[in-house]
């Protein structure tokens, strides 16, 4: 039977039983425990847990949590509300975007349950015309107000919008309130590449080629199909701090020294099995040339001959070279003439390399990204990865000591965290 709060009506002494939606019931007992919660929140979680299912004497309940009465009846009548409403809000978080988890949005939806209701507050300083017309100048150029700076600050905001008469008075404080409610940061910026599209079609049909194949790993791998991302991490410096690192202790964070020895550098060139998640093979050394791809690519496909491989990289120039094409011509039994390089043939230049490297009927065949396209090459994770777990912080006295610990992290990383990375994109249009 659903509970109506009728407080004209009611006697009292006590309230009726409450009874709360299974769903909602156990999203409130997953948050009494939780220590992020507020007194308030604690508090009122306690109360409603409390009066479920039985009727309560209000007042000895009210005298026993510290607080009046009408408390106690207010938050009766919110979870007999809520519980009515659970559903429908719940079905409306879950269409929501930008929210982490079924669990996640079920506690966020019981605490605004939890919440004090709206206030009227005091009335409104400046209108919503001052407040958009504030935006619009926070949008604007600065050097359109005859400003020869390149970004807005809040004190030349402030005096710009005097000086148009848009709020007289306001504060330079308020202002920063205003852009912060628009989420406007204007002494922020973040550098972007547009990339050089020759063709549109081409490019939007290798995007959707390289997407496909990342959905369809688990497809390929049970056509004995290896799936791998590859590309080259170079310049990785061997820094050695000029004193010890201090660890961190309860209020300060770790201390790293500032100035550093340089003892070289090192190429990286890992194959990430994209099907599986984990590193197959690597090649570490002081060069990447040609000869080094190539030996890398030997090296990956043997670990397991009898497959058919699609390498996915970027267009670097030593990913299609000469001595590439020639060993997979041997490799796929190829009868035709290769050409000459520089002049003629297959071997006449990079996009000719290129087309026969990508042939879809050979049992070793590369796929290359567009350029300025690295976010479509899986590898590039996780050479973040290895950038936060071991490069950034890393104490390095020689460049073998570089070496011993990448590969030690790449065993761990393979022992530990592989798994395949979670791929969503399907090819993004060029056009709206």
């Amino acid at each position: 039977m659903e509970v109506v709060w009728e407080p004209d009506h009611m006697a009292w002494d006590s309230l009726p039983p409450l009874d709360l939606n299974a769903n909602l019931l156990e999203t409130l007992l997953r948050l009494a425990p939780q220590g992020r919660l507020t007194v308030t929140e604690h508090r009122r979680i306690r109360l409603v847990l409390h009066i479920l299912g039985k009727t309560v004497n209000f007042r000895a309940f009210a005298r026993e949590l510290g607080c009046d009465r009408a408390t106690v009846g207010v938050w009766f009548r919110r979870f007999a509300e809520a519980n009515r409403e659970w559903e429908a809000s719940l079905a409306l978080a879950l269409r929501s975007p930008g929210h982490a988890g079924d669990r996640k949005r079920e506690e966020r939806l019981a605490r605004s349950f939890l919440a004090d209701a709206p206030r009227s507050g005091a009335p409104a300083t400046y209108t919503a015309e001052q407040y958009t017309r504030i935006v619009a100048v926070a949008l604007e150029l600065p050097d359109d107000s005859g400003r020869p700076i390149t970004h807005w600050t809040a004190r030349e905001l402030t005096a710009e919008i005097h000086k148009r008469n848009i709020a007289p008075g306001i504060s330079r404080r308020q202002v920063q309130r205003f852009l912060s409610e628009a989420d406007l940061k204007p002494h922020r910026f973040k550098y972007w590449l547009n990339p050089k599209i020759d063709d549109p079609v081409e490019f939007e049909r290798t995007v959707k080629l390289i997407c496909d194949l990342y959905l369809a790993a688990p497809d390929l791998k049970t056509q004995g199909v290896r799936l791998v991302s590859v590309d080259e991490k170079t310049g990785i410096q061997a820094l050695e701090r000029n004193a010890p690192t201090r660890p961190m202790i309860p209020g300060h964070p770790e201390q790293i020294e500032f100035e550093y020895s340089r003892h070289g550098t090192l190429c990286l060139i890992p194959a990430f099995d994209v099907i599986h998640g984990r590193i197959i093979s690597s090649h570490t050394g002081k060069t990447r040339t040609e000869d080094d791809w190539l030996a890398f690519i030997k090296r990956t496909v043997a670990t397991d001959p009898d497959a058919r491989w699609i390498f996915v990289n970027d267009n670097l120039n030593t990913h299609m070279s000469e001595g590439l094409v020639r060993w997979i011509a041997t490799l796929v039994g190829f009868k035709g003439d290769l050409g000459v390089k520089d002049k003629i043939g297959i071997l006449k230049n990079c996009e000719s390399r290129k087309a026969f490297l990508g042939d879809a009927s050979h049992n070793v065949r590369f796929v290359y990204t567009p350029k300025h396209c690295s976010w479509l090459n899986q590898v590039e994770i996780w050479f973040g990865i290895l950038a936060r777990k071991v490069l950034r912080r890393g104490n390095f006295i020689s460049v073998e000591d570089l070496e011993r610990k990448i590969a030690a992290f790449i065993e761990y990383f393979n022992r530990t965290m592989a798994k395949p990375f979670k791929w969503v994109c399907k090819g993004l249009p060029l056009r709206a």
